[in-house]
């Protein structure tokens, strides 16, 4: 059931009045507020542009200061500008030695490690020559070291191996090794 459409309802009434109002509004306010705006005319300062002095006293100096303060913030910009310039040169290049350093840094780490593997190669192979001596040989060549070197190589070797190269010393120097390998790891932190 569909609705019958009220033929004697005015079209669009109520709009056409608010539409009218908003346009009649406009219309009042251009005209009150064009109007002082056209009286002043297109010149901003009509007493500048006629006298080169102007009508306030003071006002000279006051522009004169203005445009003297401009001048020193532009001298001021301009070397805050040389300062940022000179900054982002100076981060370029503290970037660039740190991206040296680095690689130096990581060089250096890398031949360490090699320097230290070799020498836990050496160390461990000039042990196992001392380990498959003769331990009276053996004793007669740790006799000559100095005590603390040759508790080093004794600390490496197996418990068996010590125990003849040790037994072959004699008792001065054996005491003496013995307590360089008993307070080798003294120091060392309990936790």
């Amino acid at each position: 059931m569909r609705r019958k459409r009220v033929e004697n309802r005015p079209k669009g009434g109520v709009l056409a009045v608010i539409a009218m109002l908003m346009i009649g509004s406009a219309a009042i306010r251009i005209g009150l507020e064009a109007g002082p705006a056209l009286a002043k005319g297109s010149d901003p300062a009509p007493s500048l542009a006629r006298n080169s002095q102007p009508k306030q006293p003071g006002a000279q100096e006051l522009l004169t200061e203005l445009l003297r303060r401009e001048d020193a913030l532009k001298k001021r910009e301009a070397a805050l500008e040389d300062k940022e310039k000179a900054l982002d040169i100076a981060d370029q290049a503290i970037e660039t030695r740190l991206a040296a350093l680095q690689e130096a840094e990581e060089s250096l780490r890398q031949t360490l490690a090699f320097a230290e593997k070799a020498a836990e190669t050496d160390l461990t192979r000039l042990t196992d020559v001392y380990q498959s001596m003769k331990p009276k040989d053996a004793a007669a060549l740790f006799e000559t070291m100095d005590p603390g070197f040759a508790a080093g190589f004794l600390s490496r070797m197996p418990p068996d191996a010590a125990a003849g190269v040790l037994a072959g010393l004699s008792p001065e120097s054996a005491y003496t090794i013995s307590v360089i390998m008993a307070g080798r790891n003294a120091a060392a932190p309990q936790e």
